[in-house]
């Protein structure tokens, strides 16, 4: 998956450079009213170019912050779950130690019966 990202974005570098080397003439920028800038369409191009790439590399960390945001919330839910299930099975391995010792001793040969039934 990187090589396809480096692909296409050396791809893309170089159709800017060879539209900035065909585009040399001058244009004019309105930045805001009454504040023009003019300067060659290929410089305009390029600072287009890099104020595009650097808004996306800061919406990419944005995602990025929200994904483990996300996923540490999820974590720790399923933490406070994990205990809780932990808790009952402890509760249920005590309810039946107490239902085992409540039980009625077992004699030999019904003992031995059970286990021949479990195998």
């Amino acid at each position: 998956m990187k090589q396809i990202n480096f692909v296409i974005i050396f791809i893309l570098c170089l159709a800017l450079a060879l539209f900035a080397l065909e585009n040399t003439q001058t244009g004019t920028i309105n930045v805001v009213p009454e504040v023009q800038v003019e300067a060659p369409i290929a410089v305009e191009l390029v600072l287009a170019s890099g104020i595009g790439a650097a808004l996306a590399w800061l919406y990419s960390i944005w995602t990025h912050w929200q994904r483990l945001l996300l996923s540490s919330q999820q974590v720790r839910q399923k933490n406070v779950q994990i205990k809780e299930l932990e808790k009952k099975v402890e509760h249920y391995q005590t309810e039946v130690q107490s239902l085992k010792l409540a039980l009625p001793p077992m004699n030999d040969s019904l003992a031995k019966e059970a286990q021949v039934i479990i195998q």
